[in-house]
């Protein structure tokens, strides 16, 4: 009666080779046992699976259908094994060595290199390199272990562990409202003065909703333009005009009172598509111990609901 404990991870592993050499001999030799262990450790797996796996002759050994069948399923268990080891190893080792990090300039500067001294104190046997920039980065051909990165996740080749959404708001100073009002709607925004970041590919679209309808583009009366955010940040908090960011730039702003949201019963964003802030990194089965310290630390201090978010 097969039993899954009479199948030994040894008879799997020593299964694989003779699969892929077609030869106890050769296998044996490379082990360094016996020929007639092989096939005796080939026999006791056949006899708990209950199958033939090889048909045996004087010049080869061939797999047969069933042995196919389940070269599948021993390659599996045995990496599965193999990656359950290394992640037990891994729990009992501190992190060590350079640890390379990419974001974004304004939401590096804002939420993440705040928390460095933090994560080193933890960490000490880490050096860490923090590059900050807004071209797109490339983790299979730059030098770069884990990328902070704002958008549309669509790149299966990266793992993506997502810390929450991207939302944005509408705001105005107090000084603007009291000299300009507030609009009631976003169709009321042409009459007022605002501020507008304006990136490589052109000037960001004012998009509202109600009720998760459909977005609509509304064009608004650009006062001041320009491709750096913290410029129209100070301008907006300055009573200059009206601005559209994320709550990641102007959530504390918001929660201060130095800036007020406009437009509360509609929601904003600047794309259709849903935008999300998130660590990647290379598609790897086993991402290294260093690269899961750094995400596991951000989702620790950036909290659930991130801790910038404004209602």
């Amino acid at each position: 009666m097969y039993e899954p404990g009479s199948i030994s991870i040894r008879s799997l592993l020593i299964f694989i080779s003779v699969f892929d050499a077609q030869s106890f001999s050769e296998v044996a030799r490379r082990e360094g046992v016996s020929a007639s262990l092989v096939s005796r450790s080939i026999h006791q797996l056949e006899d708990a699976l209950g199958q033939q796996l090889f048909y045996r002759n004087t010049r080869a050994v061939i797999p047969t259908e069933a042995g196919r069948l389940f070269i599948d399923y021993a390659r599996n268990m045995t990496e599965q094994l193999s990656e359950a080891r290394k992640e037990l190893q891994d729990r009992a080792l501190e992190p060590a060595g350079l640890v390379r990090l990419n974001a974004p300039v304004f939401f590096g500067q804002r939420h993440i290199a705040p928390w460095l001294p933090g994560f080193a104190a933890h960490y000490p046997n880490l050096q860490i390199e923090l590059i900050l920039t807004d071209d797109y980065i490339d983790p299979h051909r730059d030098a770069t272990d884990v990328i902070f990165r704002i958008g549309t996740l669509t790149d299966s080749s990266f793992h993506a562990r997502v810390f929450g959404p991207q939302r944005y708001h509408a705001a105005a100073s107090a000084d603007y409202i009291s000299r300009h009002g507030a609009p009631d709607s976003p169709g009321d925004l042409h009459n007022h003065k605002c501020l507008v970041y304006r990136g490589s590919s052109g000037p960001n679209r004012w998009l509202f909703r109600e009720n998760q309808g459909q977005w609509v583009h509304y064009p608004v009366p650009a006062l001041l333009t320009s491709n750096n955010a913290e410029a129209l940040l100070t301008a907006a908090l300055g009573g200059m005009g009206i601005i559209l960011f994320p709550d990641w730039l102007i959530g504390d702003s918001m929660q201060r009172g130095d800036l007020i949201k406009l437009l509360p019963d509609y929601e904003a964003a600047n794309k259709t598509e849903a935008q999300h802030i998130a660590a990647i990194y290379p598609n790897v089965r086993h991402p290294p111990l260093n690269v899961r310290t750094v995400i596991d630390y951000f989702i620790r201090v950036y909290g659930s609901p991130l801790y910038w978010r404004y209602d």
